[in-house]
């Protein structure tokens, strides 16, 4: 998908020159880092905890997003263990904060509810009725949360290129939710500002809330005491069934999915990989709508791209027999997903990425599919902002479909 993601990726996408990287605050924070990976108690770990979330707040409350990206930056060049400890603080302190309201003190958190759609017109996003947006919240207060909580919701589906970019935005929506949802007062939201959607044939929508507990008191449900309580698995199909008829209702002409409430940044990963298979049918199934063909008469070319490492893989699909590339999509990598260059010079034998999306190609169809043994550049098309995607002779190129094609806007993912 050629759009970012609040992530650890996003966060390394950018590089920023050697004074930014080098400055003082920079140093601290990559410093408290390493200090917190080298601990060896649970002592030691809660001073430098505190130590980092102190200085994360203050850079995030004062919208610092370029620090905070060289101290990952940083710390991914030289030490895994520091960096996923810092790129886990920053998310947290990102996601979630302390609010203090009338002599009580609330841990508020931001929460993404995810729904995986796939349909071959478009998937709808933009502004929620008000009575889905009751209905939703009569059904988090039921199924999701604890009977105490505070609760804050944004009337709008967002898609993934209208959620919050950076860390430093997650905050700054965070914060305005927070205090709408303690002091249950009105919010603002900037609805008409939003970016223009992408469309693809499969894609993630989200409704984001921010929900407020009492310091020490249950946020969801599966925290609570009995009677109350109810175990994860059992909440999400109750939440499931409940809100079928209120997803039939945002996401018309689609099949849907819609997963557990959970906090903003694992959510939205846990929403990406899920959508990625997907992705790759959707695209099978609007080929052989379009042009008339079989999956067996397609072939695809499966390579990996990155700069260093191996950050997505961009599929290419074409005609059996010719060597143009008629569509494209991106499988993004996320977290611990990776491919060593032994891998990659294997032909991505054995990697367990590659084996799943050669697995969903053959299962939707695709019985030709070609793995390049090298890493490509992630190069985009100048003009017009898409990624190109590989052909079986190693040139990235754009992927244009035939002439003759009926009129339909070309969708990528």
């Amino acid at each position: 998908m050629p759009i970012s993601k609040p992530s650890i990726k996003t966060a390394l996408s950018t590089r920023l020159p050697a004074k930014s990287r080098n400055s003082p605050e920079v140093e601290k924070l990559v410093s408290e880092a390493l200090a917190l990976a080298a601990s060896g108690s649970k002592v030691e770990d809660s001073f430098w905890e505190k130590k980092i979330f102190t200085r994360l707040n203050r850079l995030l409350g004062n919208q610092n997003q370029a620090v905070l990206d060289a101290a990952l930056d940083q710390t991914f060049k030289s030490q895994t263990a520091a960096f996923e400890i810092l790129a886990d603080a920053i998310e947290t302190a990102s996601e979630s904060l302390v609010y203090e309201f009338e002599g009580k003190c609330y841990e508020v958190l931001l929460i993404a509810i995810p729904m995986i759609a796939q349909t071959r017109y478009a998937i709808p996003s933009g502004l929620i009725r008000t009575d889905l947006v009751a209905e939703t919240v009569e059904y988090l207060k039921e199924f999701i949360f604890s009977k105490q909580i505070h609760l804050s919701i944004a009337p709008w589906l967002y898609s993934i290129d209208q959620i919050p970019q950076s860390h430093s935005q997650t905050r700054m929506l965070l914060e305005k939710m927070a205090k709408s949802a303690v002091e249950q007062s009105d919010i603002v939201y900037q609805l008409k500002e939003m970016p223009e959607t992408v469309p693809v044939l499969a894609d993630p929508r989200f409704i984001l809330c921010a929900v407020a507990a009492e310091i020490s008191q249950p946020m969801f449900i599966w925290q609570a005491e009995e009677p109350i309580r109810l175990e994860r698995g059992i909440a999400l199909k109750e939440w499931q069934a409940a809100m079928h008829s209120v997803m039939t209702e945002l996401l018309p002409g689609c099949e849907f999915e819609i997963l557990l409430p959970d906090a903003f940044f694992t959510n939205c990963r846990e929403a990406d990989k899920r959508v990625r298979p997907l992705s790759l049918s959707a695209a099978v199934n609007y080929l052989e709508s379009s042009l008339g063909v079989t999956p067996a008469e397609l072939s695809c070319v499966v390579a990996p791209f990155g700069n260093e490492i191996t950050d997505e893989f961009r599929i290419s699909f074409a005609i059996k027999g010719h060597p143009e590339i008629i569509y494209g999509v991106v499988w993004p990598l996320y977290d611990r997903e990776t491919v060593s260059m032994d891998d990659i010079e294997n032909g991505n034998e054995g990697n367990t990425t590659i084996e799943l999306i050669s697995d969903t190609l053959h299962l939707a169809g695709v019985g030709d599919v070609f793995k390049h043994a090298m890493l490509f550049t992630p190069e985009m098309c100048e003009d017009c902002g898409v990624p190109l995607f590989p052909n079986r002779s190693a040139e990235v190129v754009h992927a244009e479909m035939p002439e003759d094609t009926p009129a339909q806007q070309l969708l990528f993912h």
